[in-house]
């Protein structure tokens, strides 16, 4: 594999999404609102992302893996996420997705986007239902944090070289990581610690950070 010449690793929900997956999926089980209140305290750093991302996983048990389709037809795409990945590839960089929401989803959005590579968390189903746990280990904030340092290494780019963009308390181990960390559409802590802050919901907004 050839090195890159820098990375770029993003969050996904409402940082090259617009919607927050869990609280889509909340929706089907008519808990929408009580897991959107939990998720808005996990955002801000109130309370312990993984301990927070249990109960509300908790919340989507019995919600049917065919209501996905519908889940999926709800993503809004964040204006500017073609043209600013697109603007990654043509410099010679690596667009990766590290998020505390569910490959499930992520894998249908992530290529869709031309993300190149991505990891997230797994739901446990049963019976062709979501059983209420998460399967395997929590991508909390130190998961991701480990990924943006594994990518880095995996294309040969120098920490130094790296970019990290989210809006969550629980990004901020990565963007401390990165070379650069970009509080993007973010909440107060998240803006108050990182490099850089981009006020506008559009991502190409980023394009001229590129090296």
């Amino acid at each position: 594999m050839p090195d890159a010449r820098f990375l770029v690793v993003f969050d996904a929900d409402s940082t090259i999404i617009r919607n927050e997956v869990i609280e889509l999926i909340a929706d089907e089980a008519g808990r929408g609102a009580e897991v959107a209140a939990a998720t808005e305290a996990a955002m801000r750093g109130e309370v312990d992302f993984a301990t927070s991302l249990r109960s509300r996983v908790q919340e989507l048990t019995g919600v049917p893996v065919a209501s996905f389709a519908r889940v999926l037809s709800r993503v809004e795409p964040t204006p500017g996420v073609h043209e600013l990945i697109a603007a990654i590839h043509d410099r010679g960089g690596v667009a990766a997705v590290v998020s505390g929401g569910f490959h499930e989803i992520l894998d249908t959005v992530a290529p869709s986007l031309g993300v190149d590579v991505w990891r997230a968390n797994r739901l446990a189903v049963s019976g062709g239902a979501l059983t209420g746990v998460v399967d395997g280990p929590i991508v909390d904030a130190a998961g991701k944090a480990e990924a943006l340092r594994e990518w880095a290494q995996t294309y040969g780019v120098a920490p130094s070289a790296t970019i990290a963009v989210g809006d969550g308390a629980n990004d901020l181990l990565m963007m401390d990581a990165a070379g650069l960390g970009v509080a993007f559409n973010a909440k107060p802590a998240v803006r108050r610690r990182a490099d850089l802050v981009v006020g506008p919901v559009d991502l190409a907004a980023l394009i001229p950070l590129l090296p």
